[in-house]
């Protein structure tokens, strides 16, 4: 079974508005929503998780239901952080599903994954037992340590900027996160770091500049930008 979980556990302090990003309205639809229906129209993706934010659960079983999003299974409570969270749909996922099962962890603020990123997240993670998408680096990187001036770069052909999904067995995910503990590892922001953290290798799948993440307020207007934009008939 392929299964996708949505990380909503944060409560967006960065986008400083009164309600979390990802149940910021849209165009009359929740962010959240715009990302569960990517994995509801894949052919591929047979259940959804979720890991939501303390106190909207029921908000968001009612805009599921509205919605038709009926591959949503299973509702799992945030964390303190980003690990913690991340671990807390793991483990219950690991409580329901079977060892093998496939999990590709999502950003619920990433609504503009394509059906195209999941499916060769979903491959590539088949035919490697890891998939991290990923985008190439097109900026000259700066190396600095007080963020306000710099001496020294980093080749740009030896970085990646990784997005999600990032997809894994969910028996991986679960010995990372036990393992994780015994070694006192308790603040990497994502699973592909903490991966790397325990010594992993991991492997790529292809992203997208449009797969951006709604972090601040312009990231919404990019958004808006994007959903009524049209693919020019002679971009190849």
């Amino acid at each position: 079974m392929n299964i996708a979980m949505l990380i909503a556990g944060g409560s967006g302090q960065r986008m400083r508005q009164d309600i979390p990003k990802q149940f910021i309205n849209v165009y009359d639809r929740p962010v959240i929503i715009y990302t569960l229906q990517a994995f509801q129209n894949h052919p591929n993706i047979d259940a959804i998780a979720v890991v939501c934010l303390e106190g909207w659960e029921e908000i968001l079983k009612a805009y599921a239901k509205q919605f038709g999003i009926d591959k949503l299974k299973w509702i799992f409570p945030g964390g303190e952080s980003g690990q913690e969270s991340l671990k807390n749909g793991i483990m219950g996922l690991n409580a329901v599903c079977e060892p093998d099962d496939l999990v590709l962890i999502h950003d619920a603020i990433r609504p503009m994954v394509s059906q195209e990123i999941i499916s060769e997240n979903i491959s590539c993670c088949k035919k490697n037992g890891s998939a991290i998408t990923v985008i190439p680096c097109a900026e000259a990187m700066l190396l600095t340590d007080d963020r306000s001036s710099a001496t020294e770069m980093i080749h740009r052909d030896k970085l990646a900027r990784t997005q999600t999904p990032q997809a894994f067995p969910l028996k991986k995910l679960v010995w990372a996160h036990e393992e994780a503990a015994k070694r006192g590892i308790s603040n990497s922001i994502a699973t592909c770091t903490l991966m790397i953290e325990l010594g992993e290798k991991i492997y790529f799948s292809t992203g997208s500049e449009k797969n951006l993440k709604l972090t601040t307020t312009d990231d919404i207007e990019i958004f808006k930008a994007l959903l009524n934009s049209k693919k020019d008939e002679w971009l190849k």
